[in-house]
C-alpha cells in the first residue's frame, strides 16, 4: 500500500465512472476491456464497484451523485494531504467544488475545477492507495482538453509540483503538452480542437491501454458505443476514441515498446 500511494501522489491514482444506469456500464465495461466487477455491499458507499484484473483494482463505477450531471470518467490525482492540497488550488486560482471528505474507512477525496473550467478530483488513500494493475485493460493515460490551455498550465505546474515538455504537432494542430513529475510523463494537455462543439467544456480524457485498437475499437461499437474519433497512428502508438451507451467518453490506447 505504501508503495501505491508513493507512486501516485502528484500522479493519477485512480479513475472511476459516474453513470446514469451503473448495471449496464458495469455489463458494457467488463465485456470490452475483460474486468470483474465487485459492487460493495455497504451501503455508505451507495452501491459504487470496483474493477479488477487479475484481482487487482483497476478503475471504479458507480451512479451519478448529480442526476444534472453527465455520465462522464473522473480522473483523481494522488496526494499525501489533501487538504493543503485544496488550499493550494484555492491560491493557484481554481476552485474547490467539493471540500475534502472521508469515503468510509478508504481515504479522502476532494474535487476542484481548474482556472479553464475542467473538473479534476484527488484522492488522498489510507485503506485504498489507488491502482494496483498495469497492462491491458488498465488505466493507460489521462489528458486534460482545455478551452485556454495556456491558463491551466501554470496552474497544474504550481499546485502539484509538475514540469511541463511542449511537442509541435504539425502546422495545422496545437502543440502537445506532457505534465512531468520527476522526469517522467504522468498526463497531458494541449488546446481543445474548434470542430469541438461550443456547448462542451474543458475536460480530462481517461485512456485504457489495449492489446489492439482496432479490434477493441469494433468491439466496444459492438457493445453499443458511438464512434467519436476513429483508430489512427500517433507517436509513439495507436488510439481511439469513443463514447460509451451511456454517453461517457474515454479512449483506446496502444503504446509501442
Amino acid at each position: 500500500m505504501a508503495e501505491t500511494m508513493t507512486a501516485t501522489t502528484n500522479a493519477p491514482a485512480w479513475v472511476d465512472l459516474a453513470s446514469s444506469d451503473s448495471a449496464a456500464a458495469r455489463d458494457f465495461y467488463g465485456k470490452l476491456l475483460g474486468w470483474d466487477i465487485e459492487v460493495n455491499s455497504d451501503p455508505q458507499y451507495g452501491g459504487y464497484a470496483l474493477a479488477r484484473i487479475g484481482g487487482k483494482d483497476a478503475a471504479g463505477i458507480g451512479g451519478k451523485m448529480d442526476p444534472n450531471a453527465p455520465t462522464a470518467w473522473s480522473v483523481y490525482l494522488g496526494t499525501d494531504d489533501i487538504d493543503a492540497l485544496a488550499q493550494r488550488v484555492s491560491d493557484a486560482g481554481g476552485t474547490v467544488v467539493m471540500q475534502p471528505f472521508d469515503v468510509g474507512d478508504q481515504g479522502r477525496m476532494a474535487v476542484f475545477q481548474d482556472p479553464s473550467g475542467a473538473f479534476i478530483s484527488s484522492w488522498q488513500g489510507t485503506r485504498m492507495g489507488g491502482f494496483q494493475t498495469q497492462g491491458a485493460g488498465s488505466f493507460g493515460w489521462a489528458e486534460l482538453n482545455a478551452r485556454g490551455v495556456d491558463k491551466a498550465l501554470p496552474f497544474y505546474t504550481g499546485v502539484f509540483g509538475w514540469g511541463t515538455r511542449s511537442t509541435e504537432m504539425g502546422p495545422d494542430q496545437p502543440p502537445y503538452n506532457e505534465f512531468l513529475k520527476d522526469g517522467e510523463s504522468v498526463a497531458g494537455a494541449w488546446e481543445m480542437s474548434p470542430m469541438v462543439p461550443a456547448e462542451v467544456p474543458s475536460y480530462w480524457q481517461v485512456y485504457f491501454s489495449v492489446d489492439d485498437v482496432d479490434a477493441s475499437f469494433k468491439k466496444a461499437l459492438e457493445l453499443g458505443a458511438h464512434e467519436l474519433l476513429a483508430p489512427q497512428d500517433m507517436p509513439g502508438g495507436r488510439f481511439a476514441i469513443v463514447s460509451d451507451p451511456q454517453g461517457a467518453s474515454f479512449g483506446l490506447l496502444r503504446m509501442d515498446a
